[in-house]
């Protein structure tokens, strides 16, 4: 079965002749934007039951109903990573965002540290950005997008058993290859545009479960460095091997 060209993100069971009811703004989109109609071909997936085509059997202005037809893809999930950073501008956390949940982040994690430039966020806009991401990638998972919370109790909660690869900007030069590093469950931990204070550094090197590690031989942007490292990660301990 070929898959239909528009996807869409649902909070609902998926299987063999499922009845999927849409929200008004999929309603809207899908039948007043898109100008689609009962007949049409709609992929849809909840993060659970991979993603599934399914036929508009009833359309309305503020809802509608689809009729599962059969799974056009298995469920996905990322590996048991999770991105912490720190919010920078707008738009360059957007990209963050975007970038994590496309190159296979399982959590999403904004931080505020001393050097953060924002002071608050948008935790509902970020995580409508992750979910658009993973409609328009194919992707079968939306990573959670947590609210901004601060660096020192993030870390004075921490499990120890999920270790963290610290992207340190002081250690400018070759890059890592993480080969002697063991596979489970980790974060990517990216600093603020102005990096972290001394008293940040000082605890980040004696806690046993961070790894510092170099992205090579520049100083990268934050949102750059966010992608650096996932993929350093990716290709040597996650699902990309």
């Amino acid at each position: 079965m070929d898959r239909a060209k528009i996807r869409l993100c649902v909070d609902h069971p998926l299987g063999p002749g499922q009845a999927v009811p849409l929200t008004p703004e999929q309603a809207h989109y899908l039948f007043s934007v898109m100008r689609e109609g009962p007949g049409a071909r709609v992929a849809l997936f909840n993060g659970r039951d991979g993603e599934w085509t399914a036929e508009v059997v009833a359309a309305a202005k503020k809802g509608g109903t689809l009729t599962c037809l059969g799974q056009a893809a298995p469920q996905l999930d990322p590996p048991d990573l999770w991105l912490i950073f720190a919010p920078i501008k707008k738009e360059r956390t957007d990209f963050i965002v975007e970038k994590a949940a496309e190159l296979g982040c399982a959590r999403i994690v904004p931080v505020q540290t001393e050097f953060t430039n924002s002071q608050r966020i948008r935790q509902d806009r970020l995580q409508a950005h992750a979910l658009e991401a993973a409609e328009q990638c194919l992707g079968t998972f939306v990573p959670e997008v947590t609210d901004l919370v601060p660096l020192r109790r993030l870390l004075d909660g921490w499990d120890p058993a999920r270790r963290i690869l610290w992207a340190d900007e002081s250690l400018v030069g070759p890059a890592e290859t993480l080969a002697g590093l063991a596979p489970g469950p980790w974060a990517i931990l990216i600093g603020p545009e102005g990096g972290f204070s001394e008293p940040e550094r000082a605890r980040l090197r004696v806690l046993p479960f961070v790894t510092p590690v170099s992205l090579g031989p520049r100083i990268l942007r934050a949102d750059t460095a966010a992608c650096a490292a996932i993929t350093l990660w990716q290709s040597a301990l996650g699902d990309w091997r």
